[in-house]
């Protein structure tokens, strides 16, 4: 299967999901290619922003198992590279 490069941004609406979400960051970390997170305390919120490499059935996993977790939003977009 082809690998894309892509984004992932996440929106943690319940701060103290910050550990479950980072789990599986952890977990699937050899697709990330960069990470940007970025606490916005005015709104009670965290907002991470990957870049990402890897087939479309592993970006599928990832989001999936982050768009599980309540008070987590998680959007990809992905492109062949």
């Amino acid at each position: 299967m082809d690998k894309r490069i892509g984004v992932v941004g996440i929106v943690i609406e319940d701060i103290k999901k910050s550990a479950e979400v980072n789990a599986i960051l952890h977990a699937f970390s050899h697709l990330i290619i960069g990470r940007m997170g970025i606490p916005y305390k005015e709104r009670d919120i965290s907002v991470i922003s990957l870049l990402i490499d890897g087939t479309s059935d592993e970006v599928s996993s990832l989001t999936g198992k982050l768009g599980k977790i309540s008070g987590v939003q998680v959007k990809s977009a992905l492109t062949k590279v």
